[in-house]
């Protein structure tokens, strides 16, 4: 493509060099620049892409889009400077890419908690009322049934517009796609076309980025206002700022609830851990999945079901048989039935819904004995400190016993981490909480305190398989640890 087709509708500050060059690739890593690339020199919090400018001429870009033009401009490279690289990237993989989110049903999803839930439960659903489907997530990227890893909630724009190709020549019809406050303000989005966006909740989270709650909410709401008036803007109208996400979009208001007037209404009927039995829009049924916000979560997935025309009904009886995502409320039982629950809860909001499931789950076992509560938990290093003892401090409301361990400390100290989750450990607290830095041994030591029947919740890591530490990914899967400890255990 030209590099004045590139730019079609995309607001220039000033050009340098022929516009008809000819444009084979789009890159913001001058580690992949080649003949032909344009590179995209991007400020971003750690790295200044126009740092790389001259790196990316070496080797062989053909053209450069930049927010400000180096002191010495190559003649003999096409440049192109911009108010926004990262919002014109997007609008210029767009471009590139031939709008492949136009052709496409692309339903994005944001909030705090539940994006990785919503939105492969709607990849499961679809896939199984017969459509070829895409799904972009923090577990995995999927096409139908090939497994993309995912390094990012939401990739890059050139990323997403390169998968979205993918789809589109695979058949898909549908992808549905998490979008993170990061990815709205980083730009990531820009140029893609939604039929649908769905808000699930908001509470403190990402503030290491954002710097204030306030900026956190308007990044979630800048989505819906990017919204056409084509689509749909669905909202959880039980979170307090779930109609402030939808004031400024254009698109068709649409809410679900399970305490007020809604245009798609549920109430639980009971809750256990087997499953959820609930009423949808007069329509009683069972599901698979398990607590209060899995409850939303699936009001969330029948209303957008429904919204993109699907029969009520259908999407009711295929929801029923869908099992929980990987690492959200994943159970793990020994053969001494203590039960294992493994779940990505790394906000004190998950967290506390999370706990709260268990609570009102857990009934007197043959003896009479209510089961204990064993959390283990850990916050992450390198994100948003304050909610460490707040977390902490959760958790001790509702264990019987705590056990605060490592996460993926990144490359903070995980000790450092840990004394500040001590720190939101109440005196009372104190002495059925305990600290092991080791996350394995912290497992173990969990189990050899349960008796049948316990529940043990390993919190924070979900689905990874890994736990990083000073730029290295170590192998680490909560659940094969939990299983392996069972077995041993078992074999005592």
């Amino acid at each position: 493509m030209q590099l004045k087709d590139l730019f079609y509708k995309i607001p220039l500050l000033a050009t340098s060099g022929s516009m008809n060059t000819e444009i084979t690739n789009l890159t913001m890593d001058s580690r992949r620049v080649g003949p032909g690339s344009l590179f995209i020199a991007i400020r971003g919090t750690v790295v200044d892409g126009h740092e790389f400018i001259e790196t990316a001429i070496r080797q062989g870009a053909a053209a450069i889009l930049c927010e400000e033009f180096p002191s010495e401009v190559n003649p003999s490279v096409a440049f192109v400077s911009v108010q926004n690289s990262a919002r014109a990237m997007g609008l210029a993989a767009a471009n590139f890419y031939e709008h492949p989110s136009q052709k496409i049903k692309l339903v994005g999803v944001t909030g705090t908690n539940g994006k990785t839930s919503v939105a492969t439960l709607l990849f499961r659903l679809f896939r199984g009322l017969g459509y070829r489907c895409g799904l972009l997530s923090t577990v995995q990227n999927q096409i139908d049934d090939e497994v993309i890893p995912a390094t990012h909630t939401t990739p890059d724009a050139i990323t997403t517009n390169q998968l979205l190709v993918k789809m589109r020549a695979h058949g898909c019809t549908h992808v549905f796609m998490e979008v993170s406050s990061h990815a709205v303000v980083q730009e990531r989005i820009a140029g893609l076309t939604f039929v649908g966006g769905i808000f699930t909740n908001i509470t403190h989270d990402h503030l290491d980025f954002h710097g204030t709650f306030d900026n956190y909410i308007r990044a979630k709401k800048g989505f819906f206002d990017q919204l056409p008036s084509s689509a749909f803007a669905l909202t959880n109208v039980d979170d307090k700022r779930g109609l402030v996400m939808l004031q400024n979009t254009a698109a068709r208001k649409e809410s679900y609830s399970l305490q007020t007037l809604a245009t798609f209404k549920g109430k639980i009927i009971a809750d256990s851990l087997f499953g959820l039995h609930m009423l949808v829009d007069d329509r009683e049924v069972w599901f698979k999945l398990i607590g209060r916000f899995n409850a939303y979560n699936l009001l969330s997935v029948y209303g957008t079901a429904a919204l993109l025309g699907e029969e009520p009904t259908e999407v009711l009886t295929l929801l029923s048989g869908i099992t929980p995502p990987q690492g959200r409320f994943e159970q793990v039982v020994s053969d001494d039935n203590i039960v294992g629950i493994v779940d990505y809860a790394h906000t004190p909001d998950a967290l506390q819904n999370v706990l709260e499931t268990i609570t009102e789950l857990r009934h007197t076992d043959e003896q009479g004995r209510l089961p204990q509560i064993i959390t283990i938990v850990g916050c992450g290093g390198n994100r948003d400190a304050a909610k460490r003892p707040i977390m902490a401090g959760i958790a001790c409301k509702f264990s019987n016993r705590i056990i605060l361990t490592s996460d993926n400390p990144r490359n903070e100290d995980p000790m450092a981490i840990l004394e500040q989750m001590q720190a939101g450990v109440p005196p009372v607290d104190a002495k059925k909480t305990q600290t092991i830095e080791d996350r394995q041994e912290a497992i173990r030591k969990a189990v050899s305190l349960a008796h049948p029947y316990d529940i043990i919740l390993v919190a924070g890591k979900g689905h990874e398989t890994y736990q990083e530490i000073k730029g290295v990914k170590y192998d680490f899967d909560d659940r094969t640890v939990l299983r392996d400890t069972f077995a041993e255990r078992g074999n005592q």
